[in-house]
Formats: C-alpha cells, sequence, structure tokens
C-alpha cells in the first residue's frame, strides 16, 4: 500500500491554531449572520400572512411582529453552538405569541393555514449557509 504524506502551509496552520483561541466569538459571529438572513425572510412571510385572507376585518395589533427576534448564541450540553428564532413572551393581554403563530402557521378549526415559518426556513437556507461562510472567511481573514 503507497503511503502519502501531504502538509499543510505554514499560514494556514498559523491562522488555523489562532483561530482556536476565538472559536466561541467566531462562532457566535457566524450564526448572528445566518439567523440574521432567516430572521428577515421570517419577517418578511408574517407580515405577508397577517390579516390576509380573512372572513372578518383584521385585528393585529402588530405585537406578534414585534415579538419576532434571535436569542444570544449558547452553547448546549455537547458543546454545540446554537442561535434560535422564536417569539418572546408573553403577550401584553397575557395570552401567548407562540400559541397565535402556531395557529397561523398550522391553521384551525374554521381557519386555514397560513403557513410563514417553513416557507421562511425552506427559502432562506441557501442564503443564510452563504452568509454564514462569507462570516467565517471574514473572520478568518483578519487573524
Amino acid at each position: 500500500m503507497a503511503k502519502a504524506d501531504i502538509q499543510m502551509p505554514d499560514d494556514f496552520l498559523e491562522k488555523l491554531s489562532r483561530l482556536g483561541s476565538r472559536t466561541d466569538e467566531i462562532s457566535e459571529r457566524v450564526l448572528e449572520a445566518g439567523g440574521e438572513i432567516v430572521l428577515a425572510k421570517t419577517k418578511s412571510n408574517l407580515a405577508s400572512v397577517i390579516g390576509s385572507g380573512t372572513a372578518y376585518d383584521s385585528r393585529t395589533t402588530g405585537e406578534l411582529e414585534r415579538s419576532l427576534g434571535l436569542t444570544p448564541v449558547k452553547v448546549d450540553k455537547n458543546g454545540n453552538h446554537n442561535i434560535k428564532l422564536g417569539f418572546s413572551e408573553p403577550r401584553s393581554d397575557g395570552g401567548s405569541n407562540a400559541k397565535i403563530a402556531n395557529i397561523l402557521e398550522y391553521g384551525k378549526s374554521g381557519q386555514r393555514a397560513k403557513p410563514f415559518l417553513n416557507p421562511a426556513k425552506s427559502a432562506s437556507k441557501a442564503a443564510a449557509e452563504d452568509a454564514m461562510k462569507r462570516k467565517f472567511q471574514e473572520e478568518v481573514d483578519k487573524i
């Protein structure tokens, strides 16, 4: 069997070693860059479905749209960095934004579904990945 010995360029190894101490910081920035893309698409989709196709005049207050946001980046028990998109709670009337979003997404008896989360996820996946790759490269180039 043949054996090959491949060595990485010294400048790349140096950047990689410096990245090690800044991994958490860079991971946060990369996740935030991707999260902002998904958040923008979700807000756009949400705005387009609220009040559309209703049998009665819309009673929207804008509270659901304002409550949509990103969590800070957190590290889970397995050491993975995560950022989540969701709704802040509770509503000013004591209700649940998540409940209203769920009804919009999946519908209920007498109210058809108006999906906005799943389409946003699908439509923004490639753009979010590209934004995260660009941000990662930008951060590595700074080193």
